[in-house]
C-alpha cells in the first residue's frame, strides 16, 4: 500500500505539470533564458551605467564592457510580431542611416563630396578586417550593398528621369538590368555547397578509422624511420578513391589529418576547405564573400561570377545616362572629372555625388571579378592562392595582381 501511495504523486506531478503560456507580440525570450519585454528594452544594463560613469568621468572603457553593451544592445533590439518579438540584426542599421547622411552631405559642395567619398571606402576596410579577424558573420555589406543599389535606382528615378533625357526604354534595361542583379544574388546567396555528415556506416568509420589509421602509422614512423606507412593507410586512400574525394596520396599521417576536419567530423574531398566563418565545410571552396554573407563555392561559383558581370554591365550603364543628362554635349570620362556648374543646383549635385560613389563601388566589384577571371584561368581557387602565399610555394606576377602556383606540385 506504501508504494502504491508513493506512485500516485508522480503520476499527479506529471499530468499537472503546467504549460509554458504563449508569447504576445512584445515579448521575447532573451539570450539568458528569460521572459523579456520591449518595453524593458533601457532597464537594467548594468554594462551600460559602468560605460556611462568611466565615460563621463574620462576614464577608458575595457573592451569587454564594450562588447557586453554590444551584445546587450543586439538582444533587445526586436520588433513586434506574432507570436513574439523578432530580433534584427544591429548590422543592418548603419548603412540604411548613414549612406543618405554621408550622401546628402557630400553634395553640399566639391571639398565636403572628396572627404565623406574617401572615407567611405576606409570605414568599410576597418569594419571588414575588424569582423574578419573576429572571424564573425555580419549582414554589414550585404546590406549596404542592397540598399546602395535601391537608393541609387531611386536618386535615378527622382533626379535624373525627370530631365527628360532618358527614355522608357532606357529605363527599362536599367530596370532589368536591377531584377537581374538581384535574382543573381539570390542564386548565389543559395547552399554554396556545403558538406553534410555522412550517414550511417560512413559516420561510424569516420572518426575511429581515421584516428585509428593516424596512429598506426605514427607508431610505424617513430619505432621504424625507414618503414613505409603506405599499407597502414591503404583501406583510408580506397575510400577517398571511392568516393571520388582523394585529395592526396596515401604515405603521411600528417596528410591524412588534412583530409579530415576534426570540426565537421567528416572527410573532406578534394579542393574542399572548412570556413571558420560560416562553421562548416564547404565542396572547392573559393572564398567568403561578404557583400553576400556566404562562401563562395562549387555550387554557387558561376552565380557569383554571374552576378558580378550584371551589376558591372547595369552599373556603368547607369553611371553613363546619369552624367549623360548632368553634364550635357561632354564624354563620360570629360563629364566625371570636369563638369563645370554640377554644384550650381542641389538635384544635379546629388545625382553627381551618387555617381562618384556608383564609380567607386564598381570599381572595387571590377577588381574582384578580374581576380576572378585570372583565378579561373589558371584553374585554381582564391584559398589556394592565399594558401600558396603563406607557404611561398607561388610567385607573384603582374605587379602582384596574377599569383602563379605551380610550385604547388613541386613543395
Amino acid at each position: 500500500m506504501t508504494q502504491k501511495g508513493s506512485m500516485k504523486p508522480v503520476k499527479n506531478k506529471k499530468t499537472e505539470e503546467p504549460e509554458l503560456e504563449p508569447l504576445c507580440c512584445c515579448e521575447y525570450i532573451d539570450r539568458n533564458g528569460e521572459k523579456n519585454h520591449l518595453g524593458a528594452c533601457l532597464c537594467d544594463c548594468e554594462d551600460l551605467d559602468e560605460g556611462c560613469d568611466r565615460w563621463i568621468t574620462c576614464k577608458s572603457v575595457r573592451p569587454e564592457t564594450c562588447e557586453r553593451i554590444m551584445d546587450t544592445i543586439s538582444d533587445r533590439l526586436r520588433i513586434p510580431w506574432l507570436r513574439g518579438a523578432k530580433k534584427v540584426n544591429i548590422s543592418i542599421i548603419p548603412p540604411l542611416v548613414l549612406l543618405p547622411v554621408f550622401l546628402h552631405v557630400a553634395s553640399w559642395h566639391f571639398l565636403l563630396g572628396v572627404v565623406v567619398l574617401t572615407s567611405l571606402p576606409v570605414l568599410a576596410l576597418w569594419y571588414y578586417y575588424l569582423t574578419h579577424r573576429r572571424k564573425e558573420q555580419t549582414l554589414f555589406f550585404l546590406s549596404l550593398g542592397l540598399f546602395s543599389l535601391g537608393y541609387m535606382y531611386y536618386v535615378f528615378l527622382q533626379e535624373v528621369v525627370p530631365r527628360g533625357r532618358v527614355g522608357p526604354t532606357r529605363l527599362a534595361v536599367l530596370t532589368c538590368g536591377l531584377f537581374l542583379i538581384l535574382l543573381a544574388l539570390y542564386r548565389a546567396k543559395k547552399n554554396p555547397g556545403y558538406l553534410s555528415n555522412p550517414a550511417g556506416t560512413d559516420r561510424s568509420l569516420g572518426g575511429s578509422h581515421v584516428e585509428c589509421l593516424s596512429r598506426k602509422g605514427q607508431e610505424k614512423t617513430k619505432g621504424f624511420p625507414g618503414a613505409d606507412t603506405s599499407g597502414s593507410l591503404n583501406n583510408r586512400a580506397l575510400k577517398d578513391d571511392l568516393k571520388g574525394s582523394s585529395r592526396v596520396s596515401a604515405g603521411s599521417p600528417t596528410k591524412v589529418k588534412e583530409d579530415w576536419c576534426a570540426k565537421c567530423q567528416l572527410v573532406r574531398p578534394a579542393r574542399a576547405w572548412h570556413c571558420r566563418i560560416c562553421g562548416i565545410c564547404v565542396r572547392r571552396m573559393d572564398h567568403h564573400c561578404v557583400w553576400i554573407n556566404s562562401c563562395v563555392g562549387e555550387s554557387n561559383h558561376q552565380a557569383f561570377i554571374l552576378a558580378l558581370l550584371i551589376f558591372l554591365l547595369t552599373s556603368v550603364y547607369g553611371i553613363t545616362l546619369t552624367l549623360d543628362t548632368v553634364c550635357r554635349d561632354r564624354s563620360v570620362f570629360t563629364a566625371l572629372f570636369y563638369c563645370p556648374g554640377v554644384y550650381a543646383n542641389y538635384s544635379s549635385a546629388l545625382s553627381f555625388t551618387c555617381v562618384w560613389y556608383s564609380v567607386i563601388i564598381t570599381a572595387s566589384m571590377a577588381y574582384i571579378f578580374l581576380i576572378q577571371l585570372i583565378n579561373i584561368s589558371y584553374n585554381v581557387t582564391e584559398r589556394e592562392v592565399q594558401q600558396a602565399l603563406r607557404q611561398k610555394t607561388g610567385r607573384r606576377l603582374l605587379c602582384g595582381l596574377i599569383v602563379d602556383t605551380v610550385l604547388l606540385g613541386k613543395s
